[in-house]
């Protein structure tokens, strides 16, 4: 019962932020859409993490057409991966979740793969809706910031997770073989 209240809560604090959002910024600003991502990252992973769900949904497994990931590099995952580190990202998210090579670790880091995925669909979807907006009140030129800031912020993280998560279940899969060896 707790959980379902904390739950409605974020949701309410969410619709409120963004109706604050839309009152004191013009929802064509470059501002907005920038602190409309911001604001819908902190709020969804904050959903997310008070969810805690098992996240097993068939979803979050490779299908056979993303060809071992062939497609994410075709569309640009590596030169993101690269921007990652250029802007200081990678540094920043290696910091406060190191990579260690355990199984314990290496579970958790396929676990926040689908997490993080989930919370940039959420936002994706949101921030799509409020660009179809503003496309047709103000114009498509007008929601260029927000059609670019969901791509950079949402859609490529989106396929930065799908990209990764089968070489770290492979990953995983090694590490368990290995330990099973070991007993």
């Amino acid at each position: 019962m707790k959980k379902n209240l904390l739950l409605i809560a974020i949701v309410v604090i969410t619709l409120g932020s963004i109706y604050t959002l839309v009152h004191f910024y013009k929802m064509e600003s470059f501002v907005f859409a920038w602190i409309l991502n911001f604001l819908l990252m902190a709020l969804v992973s904050t959903f997310i993490e008070t969810l805690k769900s098992p996240l097993t949904s068939s979803y979050y497994e490779e299908k056979a057409w993303e060809h071992r990931g062939k497609i994410y590099e075709y569309l640009g995952v590596n030169f993101f991966r690269k921007l990652l580190v250029i802007v200081g990202w990678e540094k920043v998210i290696r910091k406060a979740n190191p990579i260690e090579k355990n199984t314990s670790a290496l579970t958790n880091l396929y676990y926040q793969t689908k997490k993080s995925e989930l919370g940039h669909t959420i936002i994706l979807l949101i921030v799509f809706v409020f660009n179809v907006c503003v496309a047709f009140k103000f114009g498509v030129l007008q929601s260029l910031s927000l059609l670019i800031l969901n791509i950079l912020l949402n859609l490529y993280p989106i396929f930065l997770q799908r990209y990764n998560r089968p070489r770290i279940k492979r990953a995983l899969h090694l590490s368990k073989l290995k330990q099973t060896l070991q007993q």
